[in-house]
């Protein structure tokens, strides 16, 4: 269904049934990212958001997407709904190549097949059209319904099965809370039956108690339709359950990808370690004496070695150097799970609070050296212009009590007048020589 011509991979007017199988494993590849690269703006100011980006994902499995906020997750996502153009490298859905200009036919059925949870439902929906509308959009311009009252049917039970009511329908999104307005986005993605879901922090607008609900709704249509997720989030928590397979990015760079359970058992690369370093644990006694991994990325040294992602077995990629590759490897055949995560002694803990030394007081000093009154009021500066002498003795006396901003106003506003003062005094001496001659 598609062919290469100078390593590039030909568009072609419709989208198969089927997309290509991956050798190693027999799965479907649905969606496949080579070597992306996506960039903002021109010239010097020119940021590369996205660096090199590969991976592949499969035919009804949940692929996670991790990593701090600004990294490129969302921009990510937003490439493969066709909104951020690839710089570099090309997007494929199903073996077709859909990133760059392709044909107005196959636009359509990548609109169709490929839809997008936003982060910012607030910003993502029309707030002036009501909710059914909203839902219905998808079906009105695809034609995805027989008659009005087939159309009617599929949204509500869509509403009821974000947990919505029907009688929400007639309402506008203003109307609704963050999390309401969050679950109203992930209707209108679902009533449309997609293949893959892009779904950026679909839950983080939602409360605690309707986050299950919300995420057991995703596996309900995942096991139904055979949906496939891109998930994006930042919260590895609740990743590591519902994930086939998990990608870390850092700053642009895909860091390492693996099964779920294998990045959680072996977190080779150091950043990987410290966002599992950061989950929260639930008792408190042992949040308390926990230890945080911190990443430093001057630990890498590229300067003769580049780094690349690289397949170390049992379907774990990471990326590093040759040497941090053969040391990766080395890590991983020894089989022993890796604790990023270390909880210290009531011992260890006093000792290394004592290293550290009294922060808490230090910062408390800190603050009480600040009178609360020294706020170097422009009255001050004014007063002091127009009595200098005042001003001037004004400002020893708040130095003296350590008020340095009023100190500081007292003497400008002293300064002033006096400079404009003698300013005054030589022209008008000058006018008088003047007026003598």
């Amino acid at each position: 269904m598609f062919k290469k011509k100078n390593n590039q991979t030909e568009t072609v007017a419709t989208l198969p049934e089927h997309g290509p199988i991956d050798k190693t494993n027999g799965k479907e590849i649905l969606l496949s990212l080579r070597n992306v690269d996506i960039t903002f703006g021109k010239g010097d100011a020119a940021v590369r958001a996205v660096k090199n980006a590969s991976f592949d994902i499969y035919k009804g499995e949940t692929f996670s997407l991790v990593g701090e906020s600004g990294s490129g997750k969302t921009t990510i996502g937003r490439a493969v709904i066709r909104v951020n153009p690839c710089a570099n490298g090309e997007i494929l859905y199903k073996g077709v190549r859909i990133s760059g200009k392709i044909p107005h036919s196959l636009d359509r059925e990548v609109i169709r097949n490929i839809q997008m949870v936003f982060q910012d439902p607030a910003a993502s929906l029309n707030e002036r059209a009501t909710v059914d509308y909203i839902i219905s959009e998808g079906l009105y311009n695809f034609n995805l319904f027989e008659n009005e009252a087939d159309r009617v049917s599929k949204v509500e039970k869509m509403i009821r099965e974000v947990g919505l009511l029907p009688e929400h329908l007639t309402r506008y999104p203003h109307e609704f809370s963050g999390g309401q307005r969050q679950r109203i986005g992930l209707a209108r993605a679902m009533v449309m039956e997609p293949e893959l879901v892009i779904a950026d922090e679909p839950i983080s607008a939602l409360d605690v108690s309707i986050r299950a609900q919300v995420l057991n709704l995703m596996k309900k249509f995942q096991k139904e339709m055979d949906t496939s997720y891109l998930f994006i989030a930042h919260d590895l928590s609740i990743v590591r359950f519902i994930s086939d397979r998990i990608a870390v990015i850092y700053k642009g760079d895909i860091v390492e990808i693996a099964d779920a359970e294998e990045l959680f058992d072996f977190p080779l690369h150091p950043y990987t370690r410290s966002l599992i370093s950061a989950i929260p644990i639930p008792d408190p006694r042992l949040e308390k004496n926990k230890q945080l991994f911190t990443y430093d990325p001057s630990v890498h040294d590229y300067s003769t070695e580049s780094p690349e992602l690289v397949d170390i077995g049992n379907n774990h990629f990471v990326y590093g150097s040759p040497s941090e590759i053969a040391e990766y490897k080395r890590i991983r055949e020894r089989g022993v799970p890796i604790k990023p995560v270390k909880i210290l002694t009531e011992e260890e803990k006093a000792r290394l609070d004592a290293e550290a030394g009294p922060i808490n007081d230090v910062v408390d000093e800190a603050i009480l050296e600040t009178p609360l009154h020294d706020t170097g009021s422009l009255w001050y500066t004014i007063g002091a212009f127009f009595l200098p002498i005042i001003g001037i003795i004004a400002g020893l006396i708040f130095k003296k009590k350590n008020h340095i901003r009023n100190f500081k106003a007292c003497i400008k506003g002293a300064l002033i007048g006096i400079g404009i003062f003698v300013l005054i005094v030589v022209l008008f001496l000058i006018l008088l020589w003047t007026a003598t001659l």
